[in-house]
């Protein structure tokens, strides 16, 4: 996204989705033959044989009838992976959303106009929030260029998702509310909800047909905060969206039935384009440490963020910036696009409006109150304390690696994302004298509706290198020999999860099958080596890139003992997000994300004296 172009004149955005291929179903040999290869680094002999023995039988037994049900259903449906993803990966989900599914970090403001503490928190804001109104514009009109691989169009459906869209808390399982429309579809919602120390606001962002400008969204953000902090605190129900899922559906029903307005004010939230958190905390951040600005992104003040929200737009008092979003109805990459073009825009105008400052008679904005009683402001004050008890828990350390970044990579012939995963697959060698099952994220949206496949990084040869650069018995050509292998290995892989012969996802529907058929759970599934090797969501490395440009963000480990991941690459550097719990002894983010940055010199420096 690096020189991405954002407005198109010659195609509409969703011009391509119904002519988008298929999702495919692997051969079931071949997603087998993967699986087998993927379990190898952490078995010893005896049981990568009894695994051997197990899949056999799946193959020829179980496994046979459930591939044939899958090709059935693919016929059917031209995703057939789409809903059962959304449902097992986060509607059926019933930890709290807030800080163990959604993702967040800081938006990039501050590297070039905007550093903080310079301007203020409401016109900086003001800015965003205008531009953030122009991106969704791009999309109501389709004018948002397609994204391609190669010239092959891929699947923007998720774009639909990044405004107007919540998710509604169910007693077992969640749903979706998406309340977008294109220009050609009807007329869509154009509100804004506002948060501000426990109280709800909203006001639209168009009037009498035209956009509001930044100094009338100052005019309503000036208003919101002055109410705010002239007078006490609202109640903060947005904490209960941090809640466990089940213990939020039933406060939400309470919420109801309580007062019908409640049910009138939920759904302002839900429809709105986004929210807006008016942060009264003040982060540092700068282009070589964001580690205080991402842990308050995804751990700050719950009264202030609906994390049930597609975005909510986090802007903190001091001028930087944040967001935390849900994950289920749309991936990382729809809002680095969104922060990207932001950015951009900021850039261009040198951080100001260069607009009409004229500010028309405009409706002030109208706060939402919600019905409370005891009950419910005690429910409150228990999500905020299990809320904060698990906040306190998380370690972030999101730093710059500055010595070099993709331009000397790519002179050292070497994938600069492959760079990243290799020296990660050391650093944790290194650092617990293990292979790491690592999860990278692979995007499937060559295919309709296409989201993502599991990349598996810690592959034998990666392992087989790990070992001969901690042994002093290997000359740096062997090594380098041994890592090329590893690189080679890892890149033919994530060719192929990107091109739909991943095999994680495939598994997961031939689980998910039985599961429905009411067949027993095959044994594939309860062998040691699936949950060793990552499966059912046991990763200990979940890792993505998460692009090219200035925007970067975090997401919480996957499991207790595991990190959290997350890197961009620009030509001069590779700034990392890695997560942990400190509650965990044997995990600790800034020490992996420094031995990390170690390998990066030394596979360098691998190449270089391999070489003379």
């Amino acid at each position: 996204m690096e020189h991405k172009t954002f407005e198109s004149t010659e195609e509409r955005t969703f011009q391509y989705q119904n002519s988008l291929p298929p999702l495919p179903v692997p051969a079931l040999e071949e997603s087998l033959k993967k699986y087998l290869d993927a379990v190898k680094p952490f078995l010893n002999r005896e049981e990568y044989l009894r695994t051997c023995e197990i899949v056999q039988k799946f193959e020829h037994g179980i496994g046979k009838e459930l591939q044939l049900k899958l090709l059935e259903r693919a016929k059917m449906k031209k995703n057939w992976l789409e809903e059962w993803w959304l449902n097992s990966a986060y509607l059926d989900v019933r930890s709290p959303s807030q800080l163990n599914v959604n993702f967040g970090g800081p938006a990039p403001y501050c590297e070039h106009f905007w550093p903080p503490n310079e301007g203020t928190q409401l016109e900086r804001g003001a800015l965003s929030v205008w531009n953030t109104v122009q991106f969704w514009d791009l999309l109501r009109t389709e004018r948002l260029v397609v994204e391609k691989a190669k010239n092959a169009p891929l699947d923007m459906d998720q774009y639909r998702m990044l405004f107007c869209t919540c998710k509604v808390p169910g007693i077992t399982r969640d749903s979706i509310t998406n309340y977008f429309r294109t220009e050609r579809e009807g007329d869509c919602l154009s509100h804004v909800v506002v948060m501000c120390r426990g109280r709800v606001f909203t006001f639209d962002t168009v009037h009498e047909g035209h956009f509001l400008t930044s100094p009338e969204i100052y005019r309503q953000l000036a208003f919101i905060q002055k109410r705010c902090h002239n007078e006490s605190r609202g109640p903060g129900v947005a904490a209960l969206t941090t809640e466990e899922r089940t213990h939020w559906a039933k406060a939400r029903e309470y919420l109801i039935n309580l007062d019908p307005k409640n049910l009138s004010v939920l759904e302002i939230i839900q429809s709105s384009l986004f929210v807006i958190s008016l942060d009264d905390a003040s982060p540092d951040a700068t282009p070589e440490d964001y580690s205080q600005v991402t842990l308050l992104s995804l751990t700050g003040d719950p009264t202030i963020r609906w994390g049930d929200k597609s975005y909510n737009s986090i802007i903190f008092s001091n001028g930087v910036f944040g967001s935390n979003c849900d994950h289920a109805p749309y991936d990382a990459l729809v809002l680095i696009s969104l922060c990207e073009y932001i950015n951009r825009k900021i850039m261009e105008n040198e951080g100001k409006w260069k607009g009409s400052g004229e500010v028309r008679d405009i409706p002030w904005p109208e706060e939402l109150v919600f019905t409370v009683d005891l009950k419910v402001l005690d429910d409150i004050r228990l999500a905020r304390e299990q809320y904060q008890k698990q906040a306190s828990d998380l370690q972030v350390a999101n730093c710059a690696f500055i010595s070099f970044g993709k331009r000397l990579v790519k002179e050292l012939a070497l994938h600069p994302d492959t760079f990243v995963q290799l020296a990660l697959q050391l650093a944790y060698y290194k650092l617990h004298g293990r292979p790491g099952c690592c999860y990278e994220t692979a995007t499937t949206r060559i295919f309709y509706h296409g989201r993502t496949e599991t990349m598996r990084s810690c592959t034998a040869e990666a392992v087989e290198w790990c070992q001969a650069m901690l042994d002093p018995a290997y000359i740096p050509h062997e090594r380098k020999e041994l890592m090329l292998k590893a690189f080679a290995k890892h890149n033919k892989l994530m060719a192929d999860n990107q091109n739909g012969k991943g095999f994680d996802r495939h598994l997961l529907g031939l689980q998910l099958l039985a599961k429905e058929q009411g067949l027993p759970t095959p044994d594939l599934y309860t062998d040691p080596a699936f949950t060793k090797s990552g499966g059912g969501g046991n990763f200990v490395l979940s890792t993505s890139l998460v692009g090219y440009t200035s925007v970067h963000g975090a997401v919480v480990p996957m499991v207790h003992n595991g990190y959290g991941f997350f890197y961009r690459i620009r030509k001069d550097r590779f700034v990392v997000a890695c997560t942990a719990w400190k509650s965990c002894p044997e995990t600790d983010a800034e020490k992996l994300y420094k031995t990390v940055f170690q390998n990066f010199h030394e596979m360098a420096q691998l190449m270089a004296t391999a070489r003379l």
